[in-house]
Parts: C-alpha cells; structure tokens; sequence
C-alpha cells in the first residue's frame, strides 16, 4: 500500500494556492476574446475595441514615443536645475512645472528629492497638485486643446497652492528624519524586477509597437478626418474596425504577461522602466497600460447601457453639484488606473468637465505610492492641501459654466 506524507499546509502556501495563476492581467484579454466570440455582443465590443484603438490608444503612443526621445536628450544638470535646487521659491514653480510633464516623472522626482532634503514641503505639494500622471497622455492624445487647458490650469494652480503652503510651513514640515538613502535614490529599486518571460513580453510589445506606429497613425490620422479608410483603400467593410480591434487584443495579451498582479499598487499603476530602456519599449508599456484603463472604462460605459438600458450620461448629470467632489475624491486614490478611468468617462461624455477638473487636481498619479512609503505624513498632509484647490477650482467650474 502506497503511503503519501503529508506536507504541512502553512499560510503562505495558501496565499500562494489561493491567488494562482500569477498572470491576473490575462482576465482582460480572455474577456474580451469571449466577448468578441459571443453573437450578442461581438459588434459592440468590436466597435469599442476599434474606437479605443484608433482614437486613442495610437495618439498615446505616438506621443509617448515623441515624450521619452524628449526626456532622453534632456540633461537634468543646468542652470534651472541649480535654480530649482537653491531658490525656496523657484522651488514651487520648477516643481508645478514637473509635474505638468505627462505621466508621473517628474512628480516622482521631486517626492523622492523632498525626502532626501533638497526641496521643501511646498514644492511637493505643488507637483502632486499640478500632476495628472498617465491620464495626461490620454486627454493630451485625444483632446489636445482642452488637455493643454487642463495641464496649464494645473501648473498655475499647483504654483499658487505650494505658494501658499510655503507661507504656512517650513521646508523641512513633516520630513522623515532619517530618510533611506536607497530608497530616495530609486522607489522603483525595491520593486521585484522582470523575470526573463516578463522582459520577452516587453521586448516583443516595444517591437510591436515600433513596427505598426506609422501605418496606424496614418489610418488613425484619416479617420480623425472623417475619411472612410475601408473605402480609400477598396476594403470589405469592418476591416479597419477588425484590425484595430486584433491589435489592440494583441497588444493586451503581450501586456498582461509583462506585471503579475500582487497588490493594489501593481494593479493601478504603471510598470518599472529601466532608464536604459529604448523610447519603443517605455512608450508601449505606458500605452498597454493606459489602454487597458480605457477599454474597462470603454466597454463598461457600452455594456452598461445596452444590457441594462440605461443612460449612463444622463444617470451621472443627475448626481449635478456632486459630481465635483465625486472626481476629487478618486483623485484622492494612488495610481493612475482610476484617473484613467475617470478621463475615460469624460472623454464618452458621461462626466462633466467640472469632474475633469477636479479629478486633475487632487490626483497624484503613482507618485503618492513612493510618497507614502518614504514619507507617510507628509504625503497624507500633501494630498489634503491638493484636495482644497481641486474642489475650488471643480465647483467654481461647476457654478460659472455648468
């Protein structure tokens, strides 16, 4: 008879079984697959699909790709940069400035540089309230205009708040004593790096990326221009519609394969990028990343209102002098993931542009998870004070245009 022993069952062997497989980014694309195989959904979804793709997701990229060449020849040794560093007041400035640059850079610099003692508080809570993170390149690509208008509007109030905040408190206000000099240096460092699996997948979706940038842009430029793109070129109808809709489940399947999902931090924000890494690479990761936001908040705007026959536009208009504080206080939450979301909606038309305002404020982007791991109060305190002028600034939106 055969005699199997038996393995004591420790907790972190069923923290281990209870949350297999590793890879929980591949419930998206499943979805969508199973989505796209049922017949009562497949032309919604495929609809939805292609508008993100097209509309959205090849504006982002071409606009990451363009930001990190940019961020590439910038040399963060100069005459501003020695400005920044020693002027109290160029501080709240050149900070709000930081954290007007797209994606959550520049935010993370200046968290990481009030740690280590060369800013003061209010240049922190300038960048957090100026800051939009990755929802930027989502409102920039598909709205230039008012994404110029919300990212100005940020900076000037973000200047004026760390002003403000300068005038009430030191520089050094809640700074940790004895801060990690590891940690302040690099926040990403503590972060498990790719598997070799993981940086395949990378590698394959920043080629990915690079190979089919200018063919979409173009398609994606004359659609812009109302041009029946499946006419221009003598196609069977729904052919762009499908190819964007392949490219983009493609483009999902390659991402969740490059991040497990651990926590709450690895599920809202976005990826560690070495700097070493090619413009493609970094550009695709951020745009797998925005782009799986906007399809949640895409199809959950669509699958809403054709199964259960509602008006999502109209449902939230009836929330009216709420919807301000509603848009703050996801602003209020780590990650970009929520703000995407939220810029999502506006961008359907389901959120007003008081909303819009007030999530642009009071979001911090994925700064804030560095920020509370390296300086818990300070980051509390400096999300409060970017709360305030974000509810100004959304209910005085509300109150003049509204």
């Amino acid at each position: 008879m055969t005699v199997f022993s038996k393995q004591p069952m420790t907790s972190r062997t069923l923290t281990v079984n209870q949350f297999q497989p590793a890879y929980k980014r591949l419930l998206l694309p499943v979805c969508l697959i199973a989505l796209l195989a049922t017949d009562s959904t497949r032309d919604l979804v495929v609809n939805s699909l292609s508008d993100a793709f097209w509309a959205v997701s090849t504006y982002v990229a071409f606009t990451l790709v363009v930001y990190h060449y940019l961020s590439a020849f910038i040399s963060s040794e100069n005459k501003l940069a020695s400005l920044y560093r020693n002027s109290r007041h160029y501080q709240v400035f050149f900070a709000a400035l930081l954290g007007a640059l797209p994606g959550c850079g520049g935010a993370i610099v200046v968290t990481t540089q009030f740690v280590s003692g060369r800013v003061g508080f209010g240049a922190i809570v300038a960048v957090l309230t100026s800051t939009m993170g990755d929802a930027a390149f989502l409102l920039l690509a598909s709205q230039p205009d008012v994404g110029l208008g919300v990212v100005a509007l940020g900076v000037v109030v973000g200047w004026l708040t760390g002003c403000l905040v300068n005038a009430l408190h030191a520089d050094d206000f809640l700074r940790p004593p004895t801060p990690s000099l590891s940690v302040a240096q690099d926040p990403a460092s503590c972060d498990q790096q790719p598997t070799e699996n993981e940086q395949k997948a990378i590698n394959v979706q920043g080629e990915f990326w690079r190979w089919i940038m200018l063919p979409t842009l173009a398609v994606a430029l004359l659609g812009s221009f109302q041009v029946d793109v499946n006419a221009l070129l003598s196609l069977p109808e729904m052919t762009i519609e499908w190819a964007g809709t392949v490219m983009i489940v493609g483009s999902m399947l390659l991402w969740s394969l490059t991040r497990e999902i651990k926590d709450y931090q690895s599920t809202v924000s976005e990826d560690n990028k070495p700097l070493a890494s090619h413009p493609f690479q970094k550009a695709a990761q951020d745009t797998n990343f925005i782009t799986a936001w906007v399809i949640v908040g895409f199809l959950a705007f669509e699958l809403i209102t054709h199964f259960a026959q509602i008006n999502i536009t109209q449902s939230l208009s009836g929330w009216g002098i709420w919807m301000p504080f509603l848009g703050m206080m996801v602003g209020l939450l780590p990650g970009c993931g929520p703000q995407i979301l939220v810029t999502s909606l506006y961008l359907s038309g389901a959120v007003p542009m008081s909303a819009q305002l007030s999530n642009a404020i009071s979001n911090d982007g994925d700064a804030l998870f560095p920020a509370i791991a390296m300086a818990p109060k300070a980051a509390l305190v400096a999300t409060f004070y970017s709360a305030l002028p974000a509810l100004v600034v959304g209910y005085g939106y509300y109150w003049i245009f509204e």
